[in-house]
């Protein structure tokens, strides 16, 4: 059979030729929620869309740190994928002079996508829900913490504030700079509310575009950040008693050319098939938590009055809500509504993120839910009877706690398959055995460089 990449072999080698690139990185993103990179030479394209480059297939069951869950077909040191670069998606690395990026596709020797492709899973529930006529459009917004090489934070606040912006904004410039010459669309920007942290926000595209979005925009965040004498942690708490590094993942559900999240008579203006996709999510999100706060870190993050959404409702612009439902200014809600799922941080895998939230929205539209009633209040300030009355629980608060969801969650197993829904809840049972007893303090310095 034919490589998929083999249409784009020439114009992409004369792309990355004219601009001076000699290298091409691919990356993968692994249970652990680690992005894994092989390279090749320019001169070896050609061989790497054809051939893909060999990684062995136990990586489907590798931890943060390095070691291996016990879970067949997993189990031991025989098998091997071909990672084949999407050119397709290819982006010229211009906070690294001399390199291109690609996202890759986990195959077999035969060319077939293995079954614990994170990749393959998302496009498979997008291409799902395009068929049935729905169209998902989403994007992440990316919290970092800028660190020196003494481990200080590259500022300490006041959180938004321009005493902040100045010593974060050279290297601001340079990596919006370099994010806009890849072709990525930057909507803002700015110093966020712990020390050291900020956040970059782009546009929405496609779930599969936004997960590979995700991960090049990273890549370009560490080369900056290391041209400005710092180092970017993504880990939710990168900084032990800070409020942590939130991923909020955006989504709107779309028909015929109409964003549904808008223009209706449903709940805040939705129409019945948009608020049906937020109520889909809200329904699935338990089971998926596991997936969106993978780590034992992520709890640390995920407590009443951070805004990290840790209770299961949603509300109209409502921070504490795990869904955050944003209608937009009315010179641009028929573009920009959209619902915002607060609960995810930067630990987790955006092919598995989006792969799960694209179907449980897909999901609500085609079984026509309808979300309860909006939340306004802090939930952790109502009595139990209230929240009791009013269908609200608490998310859980443990990883172990999470995984058992997780595990029991038919969705998450029907649209990644048994086998990768299989490694990614061994994966979480070790990370834990190996880190769930730690202290915040250690489990800070456990993750902190590990995304």
């Amino acid at each position: 059979m034919s490589s998929p990449g083999d249409d784009l072999v020439r114009p992409s080698r004369d792309r990355f030729e004219a601009a001076g690139v000699r290298a091409l990185a691919m990356t993968m993103v692994d249970n652990g929620g680690i992005t894994r990179v092989k390279a090749v030479p320019i001169a070896r394209l050609e061989r790497a869309a054809t051939n893909g480059v060999g990684m062995a297939y136990i990586w489907a069951a590798a931890g943060t740190d390095d070691l291996f869950a016990d879970v067949a077909p997993f189990d031991n040191p025989s098998g091997d994928m071909r990672l084949v670069p999407d050119l397709g998606a290819a982006r010229i690395l211009t906070a690294a002079p001399g390199w291109a990026w690609a996202p890759v596709d986990q195959l077999s020797q035969e060319l077939e996508p293995v079954p614990a492709c994170q990749r393959t899973a998302l496009r498979r529930t997008v291409e799902a829900a395009r068929a049935a006529g729905l169209e998902l459009r989403a994007t992440f917004e990316i919290e970092a913490t800028l660190l020196d090489a003494d481990g200080r934070p590259a500022h300490e606040g006041p959180g938004y504030s321009t005493t902040a912006f100045t010593l974060l904004e050279g290297f601001l410039l340079d990596l919006v700079e370099a994010l806009e010459a890849s072709g990525v669309e930057v909507e803002q920007f700015h110093p966020e509310y712990a020390p050291g942290q900020f956040e970059v926000s782009v546009a929405a595209r496609d779930p599969l575009a936004a997960a590979d979005t995700f991960v090049f925009m990273r890549t370009q965040m560490r080369f900056a950040a290391r041209r400005h004498g710092f180092r970017v942690s993504f880990a939710p708490t990168a900084l032990a008693g800070e409020v942590g590094n939130g991923c909020h993942a955006h989504l709107s559900a779309w028909r015929d050319g109409a964003n549904l999240m808008q223009g209706g008579d449903g709940p805040a203006g939705m129409t019945d098939a948009g608020a049906a996709a937020l109520a889909g999510v809200l329904e699935a999100l338990p089971g998926l938590l596991a997936v969106l706060a993978p780590s034992p870190a992520a709890y640390l993050r995920l407590q009443p009055h951070h805004w990290a959404g840790a209770y299961a409702c949603w509300g109209v612009e409502n921070r504490e809500a795990a869904v955050r439902f944003i209608p937009g200014t009315v010179t641009s809600r028929e573009r920009s509504a959209n619902f915002e799922v607060k609960v995810g941080d930067g630990g987790a895998n955006p092919y598995l993120v989006m792969a799960l939230l694209a179907a449980a929205a897909a999901d609500g539209v085609d079984r026509g839910l309808a979300p309860p009633e909006p939340v306004q209040d802090d939930p952790s300030t109502l009595g139990r009877d209230e929240l009791a009355r009013r269908g609200i629980t608490r998310l859980p608060t443990s990883l172990a706690d999470a995984t058992g969801l997780f595990e029991g969650s038919d969705l998450a197993r029907r649209v990644l398959g048994d086998v990768l829904h299989g490694a990614f809840a061994a994966v979480r049972r070790r990370e834990c055995e190996t880190h769930g007893a730690l202290g915040e303090e250690e489990l800070a310095d456990a993750y902190r460089w590990r995304y």
